[in-house]
């Protein structure tokens, strides 16, 4: 199998260290509702782990969930609610989102709240290797002395500067060394949550909670890292730092797996702008298995504009393959099912060329309903269960 890795920027063969396959994606900040982006983010590495199993792997999955930062922060005062609270709302509406998508949910789902003593460990490890300092109570990461820093990103100083200034990173904070150090631990700030440290009171940043989490539930060296490409600088790039100077290990994973942004009528989906497609909307409207087809139809890795007509016209595709799934099933492939399933199967060992595999869907679903062959269906509904579409 081909996976594309953002590092490299090339497709390389997928070997894992070892059996099972680890995998850490980045989970979200639960501040709002489950958005289309979100949607196709986690039903990439859906399809990733359902095809690892299906070539025989073991997969260990672990998703964060980000319930302490600054966007989740600012939202609960904007609504006068309790952090935690609004954080515990949203998550569960979050699986709720991914369950009725049939998305395959992790095997370890921590909450960045659980596991700050982890954090604070490692940032002492970070210090006591001098690869970061504490001042004015926070404590921030050298990002000079990391060879390569920033190396996925392939932006130059300045561009690098201004994506940490746009994820609340403050460039002109005294108490740095150099603008492009980040921080682990930040001072506390009146009206945000509190824990104890050794530097004292304050909260973790937001870069060091996946590389703690990452490390302590999947070993120092992971198989594929992956999320949203909005994530690749700062916040991966920043974890590659952090976890290899903590860890001495390199590389932290040997494959990024990154999916693209959505775009919605032309412009990049955004809260400010107001212009959000929501998952739970689009399921009540459609149906799970439309939402599936539509957002597989698309190269994961590209940016996907989207556009209200074209989950139309994927609801009329999506329901002629429903209905070529039903009926009487008889194991065997015939010709048409034997060609169509070593298609889907290439495809997906293409880096998961979902566009492709579910093309080859189209072909056999057609091919049931011209002949109604009920090898060609019972075909159809295996490789409608190996890329997670759920039947009635």
């Amino acid at each position: 199998m081909l996976l594309f890795d953002t590092m490299t920027h090339e497709k390389q063969a997928f070997r894992p260290y070892a059996d099972p396959v680890t995998l850490y994606v980045c989970g979200v900040t639960p501040y709002d509702t489950t958005h289309l982006g979100h949607a196709r983010t986690y039903l990439v590495f859906d399809v990733l782990q359902r095809y690892w199993r299906h070539l025989g792997y073991g997969v260990r999955y672990v998703q964060n969930v980000t319930d302490v930062d600054d966007p989740l922060i600012a939202r609960a005062h904007e609504l006068g609610m309790d952090y935690q609270e609004l954080a515990r709302k949203y998550v569960d509406i979050f699986v709720t989102d991914l369950q009725d998508l049939n998305v395959l949910l992790p095997d370890i789902f921590p909450r960045a709240t659980e596991e700050i003593p982890g954090m604070i460990d490692t940032i002492r490890l970070l210090i006591e290797r001098d690869m970061a300092y504490a001042r004015g109570g926070s404590v921030y990461f050298r990002a000079a002395r990391f060879p390569g820093y920033g190396r996925m990103g392939r932006l130059d100083r300045p561009g690098m500067i201004d994506a940490h200034a746009e994820t609340g990173e403050n460039p002109q904070d005294a108490n740095k060394e150099d603008p492009l150090d980040f921080r682990l631990w930040q001072a506390t700030q009146p009206g945000e949550p509190v824990w104890e440290s050794p530097w004292g009171p304050g909260r973790p940043g937001w870069h060091i909670e996946c590389s703690t989490m990452a490390s302590r539930y999947l070993g120092s060296r992971l198989d594929v890292h992956g999320g949203g490409a909005d994530l690749v600088f700062p916040h991966h790039c920043s974890e590659i730092a952090q976890s290899e100077s903590a860890t001495g290990d390199a590389p932290f994973a040997q494959c990024w797996v990154h999916g693209g942004v959505v775009w919605m009528d032309g412009e990049k989906m955004s809260k400010s702008k107001g212009n959000m497609a929501f998952a739970r909307d689009l399921i009540s409207k459609y149906g799970p298995g439309t939402l599936r087809y539509y957002l597989l139809g698309f190269p994961y890795r590209d940016k996907l504009d989207y556009f209200e007509h074209d989950m139309a016209a994927a609801a009329r595709r999506w329901e002629m393959i429903a209905a070529a799934s039903r009926g009487p099933a008889d194991e065997g492939d015939t010709e048409v099912s034997a060609r169509v399933r070593e298609a889907v199967l290439s495809a997906l060992d293409d880096d998961l060329d979902t566009p492709r595999a579910v093309a080859a869907l189209d072909e056999l679903a057609a091919a049931v309903h011209a002949g109604h062959n009920p090898s060609d269906r019972a075909a159809l509904r295996s490789l409608l269960d190996l890329i997670g579409f759920k039947l009635e």
